[in-house]
């Protein structure tokens, strides 16, 4: 079984709720689920959220909808992730979070297709990234986060998972689906206020008469309206992930004994 993860909280500290905030009368998180629906690649969707009293929200949120939700640890992502998948048991693991609602089920299913044609234990599209930031996706095996929450330690594999994979090539194989044309310059997260307006935007003029609408369908909206492009600009791609590159490099300097699986 593959199972998607949305992983979301509504505790974000540069966009607060920003998870449950309404774009024509539905949260993205919700606008985002019924994209990673679509996926014919994908069997289970479970939003992966945490303990924390605030997060009662995503809780009664997926129970209205009759959406799987799973609570663990708030900071330890990792956690939070192993013990979803004990108890929902999928072979394969996608993780996407609840900030992209723009994402393309199209360019998951292909990442999620090239992952199990080349019998990979980790796979992705954003390593290096080639497509808008907001689309990525990765997917790993139960084997591998297993090894991974029983091995890792520092701030950015608890948080984010993936860098426990990307940095050992030799014990983890893995792949990344990248795009004809680079496009990671452009921004289609949800981070910032600006980045709302822009999602916003780009809903309300698409989703009504394509709910399903793809990353080609943004394009030709952009083309017709080039100024909504540079409304989210200035911000940078990553920004969390950096922060936790930067609390690693803390950590190591606690502990300089330490094995660093990153090499």
């Amino acid at each position: 079984m593959i199972a998607a993860f949305i992983q979301a909280r509504v505790t974000s500290t540069r966009l607060p709720g920003k998870v449950l905030k309404p774009i024509l009368g539905k949260p993205i998180l919700e606008l985002e689920t019924e994209r990673v629906q679509s996926c014919q690649t994908i069997d289970r969707v479970i939003i992966v959220t945490s303990t924390s009293p605030d997060d009662q929200q995503i809780v009664n949120f997926c129970k209205q909808r009759d959406i799987d939700v799973f609570c663990g640890n708030l900071e330890n992502v990792l956690d939070r992730f192993y013990q979803a998948a004990r108890k929902f048991k999928p072979d394969h693991i996608v993780r996407i979070t609840g900030d992209c609602p723009l994402i393309d089920p199209k360019v998951v299913d292909s990442m999620i297709r090239l992952y199990l044609d080349k019998k990979c234990d980790y796979g992705t599209n954003c390593v290096p990234p080639t497509y808008p930031d907001g689309l990525d996706a990765e997917i790993f095996t139960m084997e591998a986060l297993t090894q991974a929450h029983r091995e890792a330690v520092l701030p950015s594999h608890l948080e984010h998972i993936s860098p426990f994979f990307e940095g050992q090539p030799d014990r983890f194989k893995t792949v990344n689906l990248a795009n004809s044309v680079d496009l990671s310059a452009l921004r289609w997260t949800v981070d910032e206020p600006q980045d709302f307006e822009f999602v916003k935007k780009i809903f309300e003029t698409l989703y009504p008469s394509k709910p399903l609408f793809g990353m080609e369908d943004i394009f030709s909206v952009l083309e017709k309206n080039p100024q909504w492009a540079v409304l989210n600009k200035q911000f940078t791609r990553n920004e969390g992930l950096l922060k936790s590159k930067e609390k690693d490099k803390v950590f190591r300097e606690r502990n300089t004994g330490l094995q660093d699986h990153r090499k």
